[in-house]
């Protein structure tokens, strides 16, 4: 079982930044660095959609809405995955959610995800 805890989220105006951080534990260290982790987030009335994947190997996705702004990056010796926003846009507002799958190779979609964080809220202001 894998838990995981999102932080980082608040309130920013258009063009800031911030850096949300997904700390796993539950798994040993050989097993997060074999985890596909993913952001998602899902905006009011929206569907949850993903915004970021990073793989074991470092192979990293990104949605076509964040490219440029937003960077992936994991570190595995602290079980934790970031999320670099900038240029942030008030569309980016939403509940940012942190995903992992185990042993997991290009998942794109919420239902090849198997564990899930709480998530953090993000509002940009205009």
């Amino acid at each position: 079982q894998v838990q995981l805890v999102e932080s980082g989220g608040g309130l920013v105006q258009a063009g800031g930044s911030l850096r949300l951080s997904c700390a796993a534990s539950g798994a040993s260290g050989g097993h997060f660095s074999s985890t596909l982790m993913g952001w998602f987030r899902q905006a009011p009335g929206k569907d949850r959609e993903i915004v970021a994947s990073i793989s074991w190997s470092g192979g990293k996705y990104y949605a076509d809405s964040v490219k440029g702004r937003f960077t992936i990056s994991r570190d595995n010796t602290k079980n934790t995955v970031y999320l670099q926003m900038n240029s942030l846009k008030p569309e980016d507002t939403a509940v940012y959610y942190c995903a992992a799958k185990p042993y997991g190779l290009g998942a794109q979609t919420v239902s090849e995800y198997d564990y899930w964080g709480q998530g953090t809220q993000v509002v940009v202001s205009s």
